[in-house]
């Protein structure tokens, strides 16, 4: 039996993506070379890391109209609100019309968030006020159990992409067994389409209503669903250690998020509940087209944001370590706020109103 280890990470500051396999070969990768380092044990480690969220297949460009797209943000004073906020400053099609937050409402985004002060920005309103009449695209970052119930009380002419986790698993039983509350609208639920851009590209681009991923499942799907589906690795004996930034838990105050309660340590939480596990194993059991059960434990990290997911599986039989670097070149990592969030809610909104979808995402990294 051969095993393999893959581990995918990024940090905020962003980095040229990176991709090192470890075993009786090694090999480093990147966009400009490919070396060979030292031979290792039968073990395989993939090691991506950067800022770069997006597949060579996504650079692309195309005519479309360059009309002005009227963007509504839902949850506006939350973390993946303020990241989306930041991101469209560099969308040359995407203006942000609407923006409501129910506790900061009345309150511009300047003074909720001062690095955005200099932004052209409405208003923020409660949703109960909120104006659709102008606006033809939506992003939803509010609390789960909450979005759907505003969900389905908006316009059905609007785009939306969803952050929270109310459309991501289908089983709706299942929904209610994890989340603690039934789903209210099953119809709604059927609509909406997964949106992990790089493997359902041509279902996101002709839906209405997008469930955004999870950053935890989106750092886990992606190296594992083409691993799956090309037959390289085995179904069973799946462990997934993963380990994010404390933006992740949101901008809410939480006793176990104190800077006392994180810093210079490290620890598991969720152990066997949480609830990213149902939503990552739905997306390997559809590529294998058999039911896949994960060992999954996340791990909460004293830094705000980034994320790391190493993953330990056993290859199938005759599969070399070359070909699992073939077939994972094609694709990039995530952190817990852009890929993992806001930067794939508007991957996915580019999709579904055509444009390319790295439009506004070609940010230069930060360093140091």
């Amino acid at each position: 039996m051969s095993t393999a280890t893959f581990s995918s990470i990024c940090f905020n500051q962003g980095y040229l993506w990176k991709l090192c396999l470890f075993s009786t070969k090694s090999f480093l990768f990147d966009e400009v070379k490919t070396s060979k380092v030292k031979n290792r044990n039968e073990r395989v480690k993939l090691y991506v890391g950067g800022a770069s969220v997006l597949s060579t297949k996504c650079m692309q460009s195309s005519a479309t109209n360059e009309r002005e797209v009227r963007i509504g943000l839902l949850g506006a004073s939350g973390y993946t609100g303020a990241e989306i906020v930041r991101l469209l400053a560099n969308h040359p099609y995407f203006g942000i019309t609407l923006m409501t937050a129910d506790r900061k409402a009345g309150q511009s985004m300047g003074s909720v968030f001062p690095h955005l002060v200099t932004h052209d920005l409405p208003t923020m309103v409660s949703v109960k006020d909120a104006d659709f009449s102008n606006v033809d695209a939506v992003f939803c970052c509010l609390p789960h159990g909450i979005t759907q119930e505003i969900i389905k009380g908006l316009p059905r002419h609007l785009k939306m992409v969803d952050l929270s986790a109310d459309f991501r698993l289908r089983d709706i039983a299942e929904y209610e067994e994890w989340y603690g509350q039934p789903h209210s609208v099953p119809d709604l639920q059927k609509e909406a389409v997964y949106g992990l851009t790089e493997i359902l590209r041509e279902e996101v681009k002709s839906a209405r209503l997008v469930a955004n991923p999870g950053c935890y499942p989106t750092s886990i799907q992606l190296p594992l669903v083409p691993l799956i589906k090309a037959k390289l690795i085995e179904h069973r004996n799946i462990i997934i250690d993963a380990k994010s930034g404390v933006s992740g838990a949101g901008r809410g105050a939480k006793e176990a998020n104190l800077y006392s309660e994180i810093a210079e340590g490290i620890y598991s939480y969720g152990v066997t509940r949480h609830r990213h596990a149902p939503e990552i194993e739905q997306g390997l059991s559809d590529a294998a087209h058999s039911k896949i059960i994960v060992s999954f434990t996340p791990h909460l990290m004293p830094m705000i944001r980034g994320m790391q997911s190493t993953i330990y599986v056993e290859m199938s039989q005759g599969v070399t370590i070359e070909d699992l670097y073939q077939q994972l070149r094609k694709y990039f990592e995530i952190d817990n706020l852009v890929k993992g969030a806001s930067g794939q809610a508007l991957q996915n909104l580019n999709i579904m109103l055509g444009y390319p979808e790295n439009t506004g995402l070609l940010y230069q990294p930060l360093f140091p």
